[in-house]
């Protein structure tokens, strides 16, 4: 989780007294060493003499850059640029960050190489992600062999998966909760327990205290803080949470002084509390506590199955049915960093042994914050070890603690070019709930509320010429998610559902029966609301059957074919593209005028004119297969016999001058 502390900083006239001259960069690199980030970059930004409207850094102590007489000038210059990107990235300031590694990529001094990779880190996290591309090749092809080049190879993915997205927004609305949920400081891993809404904050809990510059017997500057309110804690909060009018109070659990607690997790019953606890430096470890009445028991350890002296273990989440604790742990036999686990709760309340998610889950990197719906059997976490939109994002699979399908990144705007984590439903399907990110904040994460939406596609899938509901065709419904399979019942109903309006392709097929496809843009998408209703039919036919072509002409005494006779057989094309491993049969038929060679070397060359033709238009020619049947199968009276003489029939002869197409393979 992150633990992102935000300080408070007296105003610098308070120092005005003071009987020693104030060396910034000192201060700014104790601050820097003791990570606490945002106060070190306010001290180098004072020791480089950036001021709020300054879009440039200069030297420090009022020299030029371009001045080599002082060496060590030019080095604490270069170290303070640096430094001071590092605070802002680490800070989560990505503008600022971007601001000061465009700087900090100028340096010829090889110690701030990375200067250039963290340089396109920031530009992503910026949505800048052509130009994020472009910094992170300059990277590989500087650093061919270095371990952060493996890193922004992975990181180009990313960006160019975020572009893709971006264009196609998911069905998500996002909206940020209240101002005074979202107070100073971090908000983040928000529960929803029957009508009370708990999350965690960093939010002050006491007065600032001044940081003192301290003077050594040796003459250097020290900081000292007497103490941090910026402790974070669990809160609750009652009323309605988009509003103005909510009562947020700290929960009262009774930890030691200066222990630090959050992502509250609850047992279904609402009795059992789990929470992420720390102090200082001490690895994170989850505790439980029991509410008796509106009394929490004093917390305790969940035992060694879980935690330890030497690992982590985290943001813990138990099931609907109270099963199973799940968590986040770098615990040694892991995959990488961080990695989902999971163990037994026995109904004594103790934990069974921690088994580990695996590879289809766990990744090389961190995954963090595992939330499962026991209904839809859908486990939600966050991981920066797969291609998505950088940081940590919101990745989705279906499963049963064994067995997991390959997770699914949850899209734009579910997920952000920062880091989001920490989501909780608030309806049985998980359609609806509360997620925290940095995605609007220059430092800390903050709570928001999600709501997905879907379009519906559905219609009645029908015979041609019956007009009778088609039972038992396959649908298919295709974009960039991959296929949806569906089968029509007796109603010839087909129905689907998707989460964003990326064009789409359907299929119908049914045996004995063309398949077709049709296509959804996105521009014809976009104007949908939620709902799109067609009907369609399918073409009934018999393998080896021919069927006419009708309309189809040809010059006169010719096998060249008429313009409108092309129209006719553009109507193959769709059916040959639609139906890829079908082959047919074009025949071309005469009637009896001419001889009998003749017309069957005629027909001969009008059916090899109609192969021809749909060849021209894609269609490859060893799917089709051209004869000439000449006058030999007429399908009407040639002549009549009237009052016991022959006499030409037209209406008969204009019958039997035909083209027809037959289906020899399916």
């Amino acid at each position: 989780m992150k633990k992102i502390l935000l300080f408070l900083l007296v105003a610098f006239g308070s120092y005005a007294n003071a009987q020693f001259v104030v060396n910034y960069k000192k201060v700014a690199d104790t601050y820097f060493e003791n990570k606490d980030y945002y106060a070190a970059s306010t001290f180098y930004k004072r020791a480089l003499k950036i001021t709020g409207d300054t879009t440039y850094a200069i030297l420090p102590y009022g020299k030029e850059r371009n001045s080599t007489s002082d060496n060590r000038a030019i080095e604490d210059y270069e170290g303070s640029v640096y430094n001071l990107a590092e605070s802002s990235r680490l800070y989560r300031e990505y503008n600022e960050a971007e601001k000061y590694y465009a700087v900090a990529i100028t340096f010829s001094n090889t110690k701030y190489r990375k200067a250039l990779f963290y340089y396109a880190e920031s530009l992503r996290a910026n949505k800048k992600f052509n130009l994020a591309i472009d910094a992170f090749q300059q990277y590989i092809q500087r650093n061919p062999g270095d371990a952060l080049a493996k890193e922004a190879q992975k990181e180009i993915e990313s960006c160019n998966f975020a572009i893709e997205e971006m264009r196609f927004p998911r069905m998500v609305q996002v909206k940020k909760l209240a101002a005074n949920l979202n107070g100073l400081g971090s908000n983040y891993a928000p529960v929803k327990l029957n009508n009370e809404f708990y999350f965690t904050s960093s939010r002050p809990i006491a007065v600032a205290s001044k940081r003192d510059l301290v003077k050594t017997d040796a003459g250097d500057v020290q900081v000292s803080t007497k103490s941090n309110p910026f402790i974070n804690n669990i809160y609750t909060a009652k009323g309605e949470l988009s509003g103005s009018n909510i009562a947020v109070k700290m929960v009262d659990i009774n930890f030691p002084k200066n222990v630090e607690i959050a992502a509250p997790a609850f047992s279904p019953n609402g009795t059992v509390a789990y929470f992420t606890a720390w102090k200082d430096k001490e690895k994170y470890g989850i505790y439980s506590a029991k509410k008796t009445g509106d009394k929490w028991s004093d917390p305790q350890p969940v035992g060694l199955q879980v935690n330890s002296k030497d690992f982590n273990s985290a943001q813990p989440f138990v099931t609907s049915d109270g099963k199973f604790l799940l968590f986040s742990s770098d615990r040694s036999g892991g995959y990488g960093k961080f990695d989902l686990w999971y163990c037994a709760i026995r109904e004594d309340g103790s934990l069974g042994q921690a088994v580990n998610f695996g590879p289809a889950i766990n990744t090389a990197d961190d995954e963090r914050a595992p939330y499962y719906n026991s209904l839809t059997k859908k486990l939600l976490f966050s991981t920066d070890g797969r291609i998505g939109f950088g940081g940590l994002d919101f990745f989705e699979s279906e499963g049963d603690l064994i067995t997991w399908s390959t997770p699914k990144n949850l899209g734009y705007p579910f997920n952000s070019s920062k880091d989001d984590l920490y989501f909780t439903a608030i309806d049985d399907r998980g359609t609806r709930g509360y997620i925290s990110s940095d995605r609007e904040s220059s430092c800390c994460l903050e709570l928001f509320e999600v709501k997905k939406e879907y379009l519906s596609i559905s219609g009645i899938l029908t015979d041609c010429k019956t007009k009778a509901p088609l039972a038992d065709a396959a649908v298919t419904l295709t974009n960039a998610e991959g296929p949806q399979k569906y089968t029509t019942g007796t109603d010839g109903v087909y129905r689907f559902k998707v989460d964003s309006k990326r064009p789409i392709k359907l299929l119908f097929a049914k045996d004995n029966y063309f398949a077709i496809t049709r296509n959804y843009p996105y521009e014809e998408l976009a104007k949908a609301d939620t709902l799109i209703y067609k009907d369609y039919c399918l073409s009934p036919f018999k393998l080896g059957i021919p069927m006419a072509l009708d309309n189809v002409y040809y010059e006169f005494n010719s096998a060249e074919l008429t313009e409108p006779s092309k129209k006719v057989l553009d109507f193959l094309i769709p059916i040959m593209e639609d139906n890829p491993e079908m082959e047919i049969e074009l025949g071309s038929h005469t009637d009896n005028i001419g001889t009998d060679e003749y017309n069957l070397d005629l027909s001969n060359r009008r059916a090899k004119s109609c192969v021809d033709y749909l060849e021209s238009k894609g269609i490859a020619a060893s799917r089709m297969t051209s004869k000439g049947y000449g006058e030999s199968m007429p399908i009407a009276p040639n002549e009549i016999v009237v009052k016991r003489k022959k006499k030409d029939n037209p209406e008969g002869r204009a019958k039997n001058r035909r083209t027809e197409f037959k289906v020899t393979k399916k």
